[in-house]
């Protein structure tokens, strides 16, 4: 059975990618000297040093793992030259809620590369859903668990 390939846009496989790097080049030998450290201090029965130091590196260990396996399944999908207007994923897409006249400007992202706070939503959100195929100018609607929200599409871009 083939693996399922990830969707990255250019920016999210890079910040992997970097993560990945650090986790191997600066977290690992830095948590190897610090093991080493720890058990020159003697008894590692009763050595809490040792003991945080090993659970630190069975954690970044897992993550190498993780990261090395999302990076090997990545398909990077780069709009950039995209110029029909029209939102699928990596779009810039900036918007106004009709009920409160918020502005805010989402980027439309795979699941692993999802951050609210960033503003990155995923493309299996029902925000996301919702604007897949439409233009600027256009208004939806959309469900969400407090009912339904109404937004305009005031600009579409692909950086």
């Amino acid at each position: 059975m083939a693996a399922e390939m990830i969707p990255f846009t250019p920016e999210g496989y890079k910040r992997l990618k970097e993560e990945l790097d650090n986790l191997k080049a600066v977290e690992r030998p830095k948590i190897i000297q610090e093991i080493s450290e720890a058990r020159a201090h003697g008894d590692l029965k009763e050595n809490a040093e040792y003991h945080a130091a090993r659970e630190k590196q069975s954690f970044v260990e897992g993550r190498i793992q993780m990261l090395d396996d999302q990076i090997a399944r990545a398909n990077i999908l780069d709009f950039s030259q995209e110029t029909t207007g029209v939102i699928k994923f990596g779009a810039y897409v900036s918007v106004i809620d009709e009920e409160s006249g918020d502005a805010k400007t989402y980027h439309i992202v795979g699941d692993l590369e999802a951050d609210i706070n960033a503003n990155r939503i995923s493309m299996g959100s029902p925000l996301s859903k919702a604007l897949m195929g439409r233009k600027a100018g256009d208004n939806l609607e959309f469900r969400v668990p407090k009912g339904i929200k109404e937004y305009s599409i005031v600009k579409v871009e692909y950086k």
